[in-house]
């Protein structure tokens, strides 16, 4: 008690120290009863207030409770989390912020991480390989030829009017419909003559019986205006694909930002190798069906994503492998009911929507299937290969933001210790 009389400083703080409010309580066993205005600190009482109002609400509600009460438990008390931290994780599951990990079902879709990876390797070197050795079955869009506007008195079958023109010796054709069955566009491949020869040569090979023809517009593509266009579209997909790694760069994190353009490219080379090796037709349909895929292809990476970035915030205790494989399972239903309903869309219009979709529908149902394992395995397992964290999700305090803790000593105090 001598430090006590002879310190001044301490005597002003603590004016209830020697009972002169009629409280004989000890400062030193004095606790505050609320949290601090700015959240730092510890506060066990709060803590062990809020823990046990949490659980005793949980075992009124029933047995379902009862396990997420248990789950909360664990969190709260687990050794390695700050005692604030704790609090915070106590407070967010009493508003069902947090989820209760040990309670649902983790479904380890990266257990097969390695096999899926080389599965993609072989199928983009292949698809390279296939592009390079057989090359692309260009259409009339890219290598140039002839384009007519043909409208018929009745309505006319396509199968009818490309049999018309194969025995007229325009062989390739490709016949589309014009909004209407008495309307067609009829593309062939270059052709020699003129402009009024094969005005007349076409009137003549379109020529059904019982069914008068008239040719409104006949074009002639050169394979210099197919040479641009080919480039311009290898530009468009290159182009896509720059857009979507600064979006998910900044919307997100550069890591899985190049996660998601890796598994873009893939999903696109895919879909062009196999039409490579097989020889199917590569025309503006179907690279509209590829950039399409693109975009089908980001917006199920970045559902993935953003459920990703949301566990990694919130969920304590749990590995960046677990918590992608917990991101990757309360995103399955999803994943599959989106998935259903396009592939019913893609196959009603492959076997329903006749030739002009046809090879459409192909390129989007073959992008679809590469895609929904893309979006799983390689959008999400190249990002924690390159060290995907907690630490890449949170806002860290910068340096000349955190409070400096000062401490005063008083000199005279350890003279009087001494004495």
């Amino acid at each position: 008690m001598t430090i006590d009389k002879n310190n001044p400083l301490e005597q002003q703080n603590n004016p209830d120290r020697d009972g002169s409010n009629g409280s004989n309580v000890d400062a030193s066993t004095r606790r505050r009863k609320k949290p601090r205005r700015n959240g730092k600190g510890s506060n066990t009482q709060t803590n062990n207030f809020t823990a046990e109002s949490t659980t005793s609400k949980s075992r009124r509600s029933g047995k379902g409770s009862e396990k997420d009460s248990k789950a909360l438990a664990t969190q709260v008390t687990d050794p390695n989390l700050p005692s604030s931290d704790a609090a915070d994780d106590a407070a967010a599951a009493a508003e069902g912020g947090i989820k209760a990990v040990g309670d649902q079902r983790i479904i380890p879709f990266l257990k097969i991480e390695k096999p899926m990876i080389f599965l993609s390797l072989f199928l983009v070197i292949g698809s390279i390989i296939a592009i390079a050795v057989n090359g692309l079955n260009l259409g009339l869009d890219f290598t140039g030829g002839v384009s007519a506007d043909v409208r018929y008195e009745q309505p006319v079958e396509q199968v009818e009017v490309v049999q018309s023109l194969a025995d007229n010796g325009f062989d390739d054709a490709v016949v589309q419909y014009l909004g209407t069955r008495e309307e067609l566009l009829i593309r062939l491949p270059p052709q020699s003559d003129s402009v009024d020869g094969l005005n007349a040569s076409l009137n003549e090979a379109l020529s059904l019986p019982n069914n008068d023809v008239e040719i409104s517009n006949v074009n002639i593509i050169g394979s210099q205006v197919g040479n641009e266009i080919y480039l311009n579209s290898v530009m468009s997909l290159v182009l896509a694909l720059v857009c979507m790694l600064g979006y998910v760069a900044l919307r997100f994190q550069f890591k899985l930002a190049l996660g998601a353009v890796l598994s873009l490219f893939h999903d696109a080379i895919v879909t062009i190798g196999v039409f490579a090796l097989f020889g199917f037709p590569f025309d503006l349909t179907v690279l509209a069906a590829v950039l399409a895929l693109v975009g089908y292809s980001i917006n199920d990476t970045i559902v993935v994503y953003d459920r990703i970035r949301e566990n990694f915030r919130r969920v304590r205790g749990i590995t960046p492998r677990q918590t992608i494989d917990l991101s990757l399972t309360e995103t399955l239903r999803r994943t599959i009911m989106t998935i259903s309903t396009v592939l019913l869309v893609v196959l009603a219009m492959l076997f329903l929507g006749g030739d002009g979709l046809f090879w459409f529908s192909v390129a989007l149902f073959i992008g679809l299937l590469a895609g929904t394992y893309s979006s799983t395995y390689i959008a999400s397992s190249i990002p924690l290969r390159m060290g995907l964290s907690r630490d890449d999700f949170i806002v860290k305090v910068k340096p000349e933001f955190e409070e400096e803790i000062v401490t005063f000593n008083d000199p005279k105090m350890f003279e009087q210790e001494k004495i």
